[in-house]
């Protein structure tokens, strides 16, 4: 099983820039990354990336977030810049592991942009 434990989220105005952090713990992981969900709408895949380095993103959020990863502290992060009020929701991280590709979510960090 693999533990995630996310931070990072808050209020930030609009055109501003936050930054997520989730730390994962266990071993074979194959993929990280974040969905979102604001109110009244279905969770959304926000990015992604797997354990060689690639990338894959919403294109809501192209050119304006960035994914990384952190092999050494087991942590991915979540660049969030130009932020829009519509990026308003609550962002969950998840990790892909072991050899049937298991799925564990992190709790969910809040993040409101908004003057």
């Amino acid at each position: 099983q693999v533990q995630l434990v996310e931070s990072g989220g808050g209020l930030v105005q609009p055109g501003g820039s936050l930054r997520l952090s989730c730390a994962a713990s266990g071993s074979s992981i194959n993929a990280m990354g974040w969905y979102r969900q604001a109110p009244g709408a279905e969770r959304e895949l926000v990015a992604f990336i797997t354990s060689g380095g690639s990338t894959n993103y919403a294109d809501s959020v192209k050119g304006r977030f960035t994914i990384s990863r952190d092999h050494a502290k087991n942590t991915v992060y979540l660049q969030m810049d130009s932020l829009k009020p519509e990026d308003t929701a609550v962002y969950y991280c998840y990790a892909r592991f072991g050899r049937y590709n298991m799925r564990s979510w992190g709790q969910g960090t809040q993040v409101t942009v908004s003057s």
